[in-house]
């Protein structure tokens, strides 16, 4: 649910750019707002556009590699306007990925991965992506044992 403020914001956004949206024939202002007789546009959804969020997702794509037993996160693709993750994940052998997606949060982009297979039943990695040394660092939650641990993955070459 929207807040106030929230919709205050969107609302003036919506209004800037539908002010730069006028007719070049028409003899009112572009910022003049509807008049009789004209049809004004309603803005629905998210354009399929790039954001800074769908950019970074891009740099996880790859391998990554958790040193401390072997893992590997296998991100095959990031889509831009989901931020649905298609990931494999082995150990050595394949486990079932249920979920993963990236998103910005707080200008972080962050991981999200929920493994469902024998063994890891609703296990969850939570990670964030540091740019500066080119890894993924949060934590890996394991419910058969309702325990927390901090990991890293680091890029395979």
């Amino acid at each position: 649910m929207l807040t106030g403020v929230q919709f205050r914001s969107g609302c003036a956004l919506l209004g800037l750019l539908l002010a730069g949206c006028g007719d070049p024939g028409s003899k009112a202002p572009a910022n003049a707002g509807p008049t009789l007789g004209t049809t004004q546009a309603v803005v629905t959804g998210s354009a399929p556009t790039s954001t800074p969020a769908a950019v970074k997702g891009a740099k996880l794509v790859g391998r990554w590699l958790r040193p401390d037993g072997g893992y590997i996160l296998e991100v095959r693709s990031v889509d831009s306007a989901s931020g649905r993750m298609d990931v494999g994940y082995l150990n050595p052998r394949p486990i079932h990925v249920a979920l993963a997606e990236a998103k910005e949060v707080e200008g972080k982009l962050t991981v999200f991965v929920e493994l469902q297979d024998v063994g890891y039943p609703g296990s969850i990695y939570r990670l964030t992506y540091l740019a500066q040394v080119d890894q993924l660092m949060g934590t890996y939650y394991q419910p058969t044992a309702d325990q927390s641990f901090d990991v890293e993955f680091v890029r395979v070459p």
